[in-house]
Parts: C-alpha cells; sequence; structure tokens
C-alpha cells in the first residue's frame, strides 16, 4: 500500500458549461471547524489562506490545497486534515451552507483591516468591478454550454457504433481486478471534488500530483461518447456497495459527468486520460484501458471524419471564447483587487492570520 501524500492539490468549485458550481458540501464533510475569511476580495484572503497552510502544514501530516478557479495560484481554501480544519474564502461568489455557525463555522471579518476612506473615491469603480466580473463570468458560462451542445454532437457517432456489451465487460474486467476481495464491514466513504478547473488560462488540473503515489493507475482512452464516465459511475457504484471509500472528481466542464476515480484503500486511480487532461503512462504498473479499441465499431473515426473534424473546430472555438471571458474577468478581479490591497492595513492582516494559527496550535 503506497504512503498517503503529504500535500494534495484539487479544485472544489469550477466555472462550468452549467455555470459556477460547487462540491464545497462534499469536501468540508466531516471538518469539525472551519475559519470563514470575509468582507474583502479574494487578493487579500488567498495570501493569509497560503501563509496559514504554509505554516501549519510544517506541524501536520496531510495538508490539502483547494485551489480557485477564477485565478491560477491563487486558493480558495486549505483543510488541515490533522486537525479536521479548514480555513475558506468566503468572497463572491462562493456560498457555503451554514451547518453550526459560531461552533462549526468561525466568521472572521477581515474588513477591520481595511481603511474605508481609502476605498470611498472609488465606490462606483468597484461596483462597476463586480458587475463586469459577473457579466464576463456569464458569457464564459454560455460559451461553454454551447461547447457542451457541441460535445454531444462529437459524442454521437461514437454512441451510434459503442458495443454496450463489449464495454459492460470491461467494466466487468475492472470490478474483478479491484473488488476480488471480500467486502469491507463499513459504510462507504464519498468524497466529490473536480479532476480540474477551466481556468482564465485554460484548462488546468492536478491529475499526477494526486495519482503518482499510486500503486496503481488506470489510464481510460477512448473517444467522447466512447462509454469512459459511465464505467467509472459503475465502478464508484460497486465501491459503494463493497464499503470502500471513493474520491470521485467530477469533469471541469460537466459537473455530471466523471473524469477520475480514486480507491485511497486500493491505492489505485482510474482517468479519463483524453485531451484537456491527456497523460501517458510513465511507471510499471500503469495501465492503459482503451474503449475506442475495446468497444467502438472499428473504422468509425475514419467514416465521420469530415463531420468530427468540423465539430472538434467548433468546440474548440467555444471553448476559446469561454477561456477569453474568463481572461477579462480575471483582469477586472485584479484591480478590484489591487485596490483592496491598497486600502489594507497588512500589519492587522498578519495579526489576524497569527491569531488564527495561535488558536490552532493549542489544539
Amino acid at each position: 500500500m503506497a504512503l498517503t501524500k503529504r500535500e494534495r492539490h484539487i479544485y472544489a468549485a469550477g466555472n462550468t458549461a452549467r455555470g459556477y458550481r460547487t462540491f464545497y458540501d462534499s469536501v468540508l464533510e466531516g471538518i469539525g471547524r472551519i475559519y470563514y475569511l470575509s468582507g474583502v476580495v479574494e487578493g487579500i484572503t488567498s495570501p493569509i489562506i497560503e501563509s496559514i497552510g504554509k505554516e501549519m502544514g510544517r506541524k501536520i501530516e496531510q495538508v490539502e490545497w483547494i485551489h480557485s478557479p477564477f485565478e491560477n495560484g491563487k486558493y480558495d481554501g486549505v483543510i488541515l486534515h490533522d486537525w479536521k480544519v479548514a480555513i475558506m474564502d468566503s468572497s463572491y461568489p462562493r456560498l457555503y451552507r451554514p451547518q453550526a455557525p459560531g461552533v462549526i463555522e468561525i466568521h472572521v471579518n477581515l474588513q477591520t483591516a481595511l481603511n474605508v476612506d481609502l476605498l470611498t473615491p472609488y465606490a462606483v469603480q468597484i461596483a462597476g468591478w463586480f458587475e463586469g466580473i459577473d457579466k464576463k463570468s456569464q458569457e464564459a458560462y454560455a460559451a461553454y454550454g454551447e461547447a457542451l451542445r457541441i460535445h454531444d454532437e462529437w459524442e454521437a457517432p461514437y454512441i451510434e457504433n459503442l458495443d454496450r456489451e463489449k464495454a459492460d465487460q470491461v467494466t466487468e474486467e475492472l470490478k474483478g481486478l479491484l473488488f476480488a476481495g471480500e467486502p469491507l464491514n463499513k459504510t462507504a466513504h464519498v468524497r466529490r471534488m473536480y479532476l480540474g478547473a477551466a481556468t482564465p488560462q485554460g484548462p488546468v488540473d492536478h491529475i499526477m500530483k494526486l495519482t503518482d503515489h499510486l500503486d496503481k493507475r488506470y489510464f481510460i482512452k477512448g473517444r467522447p461518447g466512447s462509454g469512459k464516465s459511465t464505467m467509472l459511475k459503475k465502478l464508484v457504484a460497486e465501491a459503494q456497495k463493497q464499503g470502500l471509500d471513493v474520491e470521485v472528481y467530477h469533469c471541469g466542464l460537466d459537473p455530471h459527468s466523471l473524469d477520475m476515480v480514486i480507491l485511497p484503500e486500493k491505492s489505485v486511480a482510474l482517468f479519463d486520460s483524453t485531451a484537456p487532461h491527456e497523460y501517458f503512462p510513465s511507471k510499471p504498473s500503469d495501465e492503459v484501458v482503451d474503449m475506442y479499441e475495446r468497444a467502438i465499431t472499428p473504422g468509425t473515426d475514419e467514416k465521420y471524419a469530415d463531420e468530427l473534424f468540423d465539430i472538434k473546430a467548433r468546440y474548440t472555438q467555444k471553448m476559446k471564447e469561454g477561456t477569453a471571458a474568463l481572461a477579462v474577468a480575471q483582469e477586472l478581479r485584479d484591480q478590484l483587487n489591487a485596490i483592496y490591497i491598497e486600502a489594507t492595513d497588512q500589519q492587522r492582516l498578519k495579526a489576524v492570520a497569527q491569531a488564527i494559527m495561535s488558536r490552532l496550535a493549542r489544539m
């Protein structure tokens, strides 16, 4: 059994074809105390999250970084699993459902570090930035929505030529390899998050960081509509029957679809290894499962080549439009962040971070 990774990198929220969607409820399940940083913008909260995570991370074994889908290098949160504590950004547009305010959720209002007098002259501009961010975000979601519709066109020829019995056979083979032992006498814990995210810099994922320590990795190849996500959903259902914990990674474009499954107790990962997250085996234990070769009628690529070329071009264009809109939204966020950072008393922020770390250290 491989050792648990000390640091993990995930996405819990995404800019998807169905809008801004999160899995915070699942990611934070079981966390006993959550510090929500509020009252400011992410340009202020992310550095605090990073500083606390790095400092406290030296004292514990498991640190999980929750990356922001709005800007690479920024964080939506950090989870200190040994203490069951999370430090989270609650600035717009992140929304959280309260469980026990003051007990589980500790709200830390960072407005106390702001010099409001410095912000007042920019009130109209700030409102305009928020409006622009929302507008450009919605444009991105609309473009991704259109890309998903085109993706359905892309899937159609392969679904039409999919031999479902052969696809089921692949699934059954994997079940036999993964679940050969006796079921565990416990309830499976299922944790849901994203495989990656659509960001202003394009699609980003952390697949290799999440899986490079595992004993076994299955690289699932194929085409849109060749049964990859369906197979992963069936494997998740079987793992639950067997009492095995499951990490379920949803597609960053379509949260209804699955792109990766990790079985921690088996030290196994299975993931969709096609663009935009295409990887190839690099360890002797890595294995390719090619759904096109196993379950699609030979010659399908060639038969629909012209049609598929047009579909792929239209899909790529819509994805580029979505990325471009997110890039403009990021520019507006950067301008907004700059104004707030300029109006912030950095010493007070450091004091807030230190107070949280002192409280954690006493745990």
